[in-house]
């Protein structure tokens, strides 16, 4: 296995500061050697840096730091679309969930060029479906699937030659969804699981069938994870916290079957707020995770120090 790591220290598209502090927390948790103890060739190839972009204007008062954003999407969509063209996994690290807008219709654009379909698995507590025009906070981390779908207008971003299909992407964890947003879910197909459904019926059967679909079509599987997915007891980086996330076992076991499957073509990790941190637990936590995604299992795991150690 390969994997290549590029950084995206982008918070211009959040409403609090700190996620360009995520690539390097991330490094500093270990990714790295986690990845390498599960036989995975790594290639860091370091973080991007925002270049000037063609000026941007909306008519949209709300939009906050079009221009910046504009600057991150274009200098990303650059490296994502030089990553996709080389082996292995290319793991994006970030930085908030506007660096999606880069990353998407990159996969989306190597998947046509090997004849395959894009899948996308969206582990969020938000879709990110917004147009500009419909965004009430203007934070445009709320606007890359509308976007990479090609729902609304979005002149300032690069074109996308190969817009991702609705109906094979899947959201799992939802719980703060904009009235716009509902509408666009329903309107397009996309595959929404909110946590009442969850709750309701497990998070094995609608991930199960999701990678089914993947595998009957032989396609691409495109992972954006964003710390907001899980709840914030146990994930309290990230400035979108949102009650009721996946729980610690929820989140390895899709990481398990996602590994299974073995379709995952890329990975966005995004969101972690290292400022909100509490002694890098969050951090950790994701890294441990994608090791699950890699292929370690329970009995591979090493404890903690302390972890399930019994009081006396």
């Amino acid at each position: 296995m390969q994997a290549t790591l590029i950084g995206a220290p982008i918070q211009t598209g959040a409403g609090q500061a700190g996620c360009l502090m995520g690539p390097d927390a991330l490094r500093t948790a270990g990714l790295i050697t986690t990845l390498e103890a599960q036989g995975v060739r790594v290639t860091d190839q370091g973080d991007v840096h925002a270049e000037p972009a063609p000026e941007a204007h909306h008519p949209n008062p709300a939009l906050k730091n079009l221009q910046l954003t504009t600057d991150w999407v274009h200098s990303l969509r650059r490296a994502a679309d030089a990553a996709m063209a080389g082996p292995g996994v290319p793991i994006f690290i970030g930085g908030d969930h506007s660096m999606a807008a880069a990353t998407l219709p990159a996969a989306a654009t190597r998947a046509a060029r090997d004849g395959k379909p894009l899948f996308v698995l969206w582990l969020d507590a938000h879709p990110d479906i917004n147009t500009l025009e419909e965004t009430v906070s203007g934070n445009l981390h709320g606007t890359p699937m509308a976007y990479a779908i090609g729902r609304g207008a979005f002149p300032m971003f690069p074109a996308v030659p190969h817009p991702v299909d609705p109906s094979r992407v899947t959201m799992l964890g939802l719980r703060s969804v904009d009235p716009p947003e509902v509408a666009a879910i329903r309107d397009t197909g996309i595959d929404a699981h909110d946590m009442r459904a969850i709750d309701e019926t497990g998070i094995a059967a609608p991930l199960r069938a999701f990678l089914d679909r993947v595998v009957a079509e032989d396609g691409h599987l495109h992972v954006s994870f964003d710390v907001d997915f899980l709840d914030p007891t146990i994930a309290p980086a990230v400035g979108t916290t949102v009650p009721g996330g996946a729980t610690f076992r929820e989140a390895h076991l899709i990481m398990e079957m996602v590994h299974d499957s073995g379709r995952m073509t890329s990975l966005d990790l995004v969101e972690l707020n290292p400022f909100l941190d509490e002694r890098g637990r969050t951090a950790l936590l994701m890294t441990d995770l994608v090791a699950s995604l890699f292929g370690r299992t329970v009995l591979d795991r090493p404890n903690r120090p302390n972890a399930g150690r019994l009081a006396t």
